[in-house]
């Protein structure tokens, strides 16, 4: 069974390698992190232990029963009650109810853990699986928006 770990230093490693696992896989939906992402991961690594430490972003990782990350599902930006939700699954994991589980799961912690009143999320119109985990956790569309050049949604849920 997969479990929700608020991103930790000893992390590093396993997150890497997810990372690389499905780095042409996530291409696929989203804009890929480039090569420098890779390079210089350690360095990123710190930088996101740095903003969670100071309170403005929560990032939590979808671990297995083997140690193995499969799926990141962060909150950015809290500020006045808010932050905006990105979240990933590992190819392998897809389809599986993980994303849906995963963002249910922080939607319970951002309310009763960070004391946030709402969420806000983009998706791309042609990415439906990631529109349909929003919805089922009760997110709502509000604007069409342009995400990477591609037409989307933005979405927001009271919480």
């Amino acid at each position: 069974m997969a479990q929700l770990q608020l991103l930790r230093l000893d992390h590093g490693p396993a997150l890497l390698d997810f990372e690389r696992e499905n780095r042409r896989y996530f291409a696929a939906t989203i804009p890929d992190r480039g090569d420098d992402y890779f390079a210089e991961f350690d360095a990123r690594h710190a930088a996101l232990l740095a903003e969670q430490e100071a309170g403005t972003c929560r990032f939590h990782l979808v671990v297995g029963d083997d140690g193995a990350v499969l799926g990141r599902v962060n909150l950015l930006d809290l500020e006045s009650g808010s932050a905006e939700l990105g979240y990933r699954i590992a190819e392998r994991a897809a389809g599986q109810g993980l994303a849906t589980a995963s963002v249910r799961d922080v939607c319970a912690l951002a309310r009763a853990a960070y004391g946030l009143t709402s969420l806000t999320a983009r998706s791309a119109l042609d990415n439906p699986g990631s529109r349909a985990v929003l919805t089922r956790n009760g997110f709502t569309p509000t604007a069409d928006i342009e995400l990477n050049g591609r037409p989307g949604l933005h979405y927001v849920r009271v919480l």
